[in-house]
């Protein structure tokens, strides 16, 4: 039998049946999700998931950052460890796709896997990271990050929401402060939508990213003087959050001339005490700065420090960067990008390259082991939305790919390069 002819293709059915489930949670009634990492909504959402794994034979484990695993061993206990996840927690009122469709095809993928027979040669393990969004905790992928050590564990159980709680206290409340160990995998698989409409217009189908951009999460506080919209003269004002406009418009002109790609943002700006009659004293400015090239981000930051002090000073307020969280430019495993490739193109599925300039779990977790994120595209590239959307036929497609990438995979007992092999 070639080939082409032993596909194995998910189960769709399967796929599209939790799919739907996992939307309940944290519906916004509009096709959204408002499921933000440690909230009731993400809660339910993986208590639900749990209960589906323990249903179909896996042992579930919760770290002390509150990953949460499903394993399963089919190949004894010397055999290799094949994980495949993403995240249920969401953006505030985001799309219900983003994360999800990740875990949840992971479990369609491998229970389909296990319902097609044979003699597996690998064990499994789904993962659901812990606050890979960083919505309501910053900074993103803080579960997959304390996994693959890049940040420490109590730095992570430290950090806190707009009202004061902590990730630690929001894992006991919600029920994840876990005492397992983690397990340890020996390769790493995610499936996602794309965040552009990249794929739409080029009619492919499945894209394997190559490429993971850099990024700078700079938190900025401006510093002004508080006092009454009224009668405070204006030449006598302090605005903190003028001068975080003067910033914010620098930030955005930085893109505008950077020599290379260079994507910005401030998409969170904290004021304080927030009144419409006061003038604010405070102002935290929550900045992005993205390259696909380290020299881009070494330009950008040291860019950002020199022109602070004069705009601050332009509203007569002083700034201050209070802290950065980096996050290094990188390339995936090449061999699962190929294999990514070799499995659409037997599938006669349509594919390109991609680069991801957001991140994801596999960013972090491919500074330990090999690991790759291959994409389905997103109607109108939109994604963190509530009207987000890919069909029902291009989830399948994604989910086909990586079930047959499980296949062969365990096939070549987890060599990559015997994977590839023209019989695997």
């Amino acid at each position: 039998m070639s080939e082409t002819q032993s596909l194995s293709r998910i189960d769709a059915d399967l796929l599209n049946a939790l799919m739907e489930k996992v939307s309940e949670f944290g519906s916004t009634g509009d096709g959204g999700i408002d499921r933000p990492a440690l909230t009731d909504a993400h809660r339910d959402a993986r208590d639900w998931f749990r209960s589906e794994l323990e249903a179909r034979g896996y042992t579930v484990l919760v770290d002390a950052i509150g990953n949460l695993f499903g394993r399963i061993d089919l190949a004894g206990p010397e055999a290799p460890l094949v994980m495949i996840g993403s995240h249920l927690d969401s953006q505030p009122r985001g799309g219900r796709f983003d994360g999800a469709y990740g875990v949840i095809a992971a479990l369609a993928a491998i229970e389909t896997f296990r319902r097609d027979g044979g003699t597996p040669r690998c064990n499994y393990v789904i993962a659901d990271w812990m606050n890979e969004e960083g919505a309501r905790f910053q900074p993103s992928l803080l579960g997959s990050s304390v996994f693959a050590g890049l940040i420490e564990l109590d730095w992570a159980l430290g950090r806190r929401d707009r009202e004061g709680r902590s990730v630690g206290e929001e894992l006991v409340r919600t029920g994840y402060k876990g005492t397992d160990a983690a397990p340890r995998p020996d390769l790493y698989l995610e499936l996602h939508i794309e965040g552009d409409a990249k794929m739409e217009t080029a009619g492919a189908r499945i894209a394997p990213f190559l490429r993971h951009w850099g990024a700078l999460k700079v938190r900025i506080e401006v510093t002004g003087e508080q006092n009454h919209t009224g009668p405070t003269p204006m030449e006598d004002r302090k605005d903190a959050v003028l001068g975080a406009a003067y910033i914010i418009a620098e930030v955005r002109r930085l893109a505008d001339v950077a020599e290379d790609t260079l994507f910005t943002s401030v998409a969170r700006v904290d004021i304080s005490p927030n009144s419409p009659n006061i003038v604010p004293g405070k102002a935290v400015l929550f900045c992005e700065l993205r390259a696909p090239e380290p020299a881009m981000l070494d330009w950008s930051e040291a860019s950002l420090r020199a022109a602070l002090p004069a705009l601050a000073a332009k509203a007569a307020t002083r700034a201050e960067i209070v802290s950065i969280d980096r996050r290094p430019a990188g390339k995936f495993d090449p061999r699962l990008a190929r294999l990514t490739e070799r499995v659409a193109d037997d599938f006669g599925l349509p594919r390109m390259q991609l680069d991801t300039i957001g991140g994801h779990d596999a960013v972090a977790l491919n500074a330990i082991l090999p690991s790759i994120v291959f994409a389905v595209p997103s109607v109108g590239g939109v994604i963190h939305r509530n009207d987000e959307y890919t069909s029902p036929e291009d989830l399948a497609a994604g989910g086909d790919v990586l079930t047959d990438m499980v296949r062969r995979i365990d096939r070549a007992g987890a060599d990559l390069d015997l994977a590839l092999g023209a019989n695997a």
